[in-house]
């Protein structure tokens, strides 16, 4: 079958189409799936470049890619939530890729059936953005209905999803982005908009109950001036440390997630 191998770590492209053996069947616990659709990450080049390495200990080569979409086509035993021709997206766990090749097999429980409404395509773009988000908000932080959140580079791809996942726990969304991305940050629900290229963050009066920083960096930094005392910074860009916040006077949850 054809897949995107990566051989060895380092700067160079992977071999795209390439051929490599296909799956066996699926063990217990297992479904094999033929992709449909896969997506692109950030954390597809920071594999590549082993960057992951001391967390993501993957030996070359094997096949990349982490989010994705497709049809199960056998499921191992004791799996009784999936049927051979169910529609899926996926997301892979940490200690096997393999999203960017006809075929796979992935544990069953990090598989959900895809509603029917939407593309194999749009389908293969959810789940990391969209886990990322639910776990900074509701598994690192607290997100209550009515807390005031401030959600940095919204029209991006974990951002979009950011925003509507707050919105829907009912919380007041204040969101940064550049010109280009205004409307679409509009469309996903945002409350607030700040125009990045015009008005710096951190000259707002408004303080945050959480802070979702994509960016990293002084964006980072600056986003402990406008969180309210105990409120929660997370950043999936940059290892934040304590003494960050204590510079600051703040006690927040610093908590690094990777994406």
């Amino acid at each position: 079958m054809r897949a995107v191998i990566l051989k060895s770590y380092g700067d160079e492209l992977p071999d795209f189409v390439s051929d490599w053996p296909e799956p066996s069947d699926p063990v217990e616990g297992d479904v094999q799936i033929r992709v449909k659709a896969a997506s692109i990450n950030p954390i597809d080049w920071k594999i590549m470049a082993g960057k992951m390495k001391p967390l993501l200990p993957l030996k070359p080569p094997f096949v990349l890619g982490s989010d994705g979409s497709g049809i199960i086509e056998k499921v191992g035993s004791g799996v009784s939530d999936f049927a051979p021709g169910d529609e899926v997206y996926f997301r892979t766990g940490k200690d096997r890729m393999g999203t960017f090749a006809e075929k796979m097999n992935i544990r069953a429980d990090e598989v959900a059936k895809k509603p029917a409404s939407l593309k194999f395509e749009e389908a293969a773009s959810i789940p990391l953005v969209a886990l990322t988000s639910y776990q900074a908000f509701f598994e690192k932080a607290d997100l209550q209905p009515g807390q005031k959140v401030l959600i940095h580079a919204g029209s991006g791809g974990v951002g979009t999803a950011a925003i509507q996942i707050a919105k829907e726990k009912g919380a007041e969304v204040t969101t940064t982005a550049g010109p280009s991305g205004i409307d679409l940050v509009k469309r996903m629900g945002a409350d607030h908009i700040i125009n990045y290229r015009e008005t710096d963050f951190s000259a707002t009066t408004d303080r945050f109950d959480l802070v979702f920083d994509t960016m990293g960096g002084d964006t980072l930094r600056k986003s402990f001036l406008v969180t309210k005392p105990g409120g929660y910074v997370v950043s999936i860009a940059s290892l934040p440390t304590p003494d960050i916040a204590k510079q600051y006077g703040k006690d927040p949850l610093l908590q690094f997630m990777l994406y």
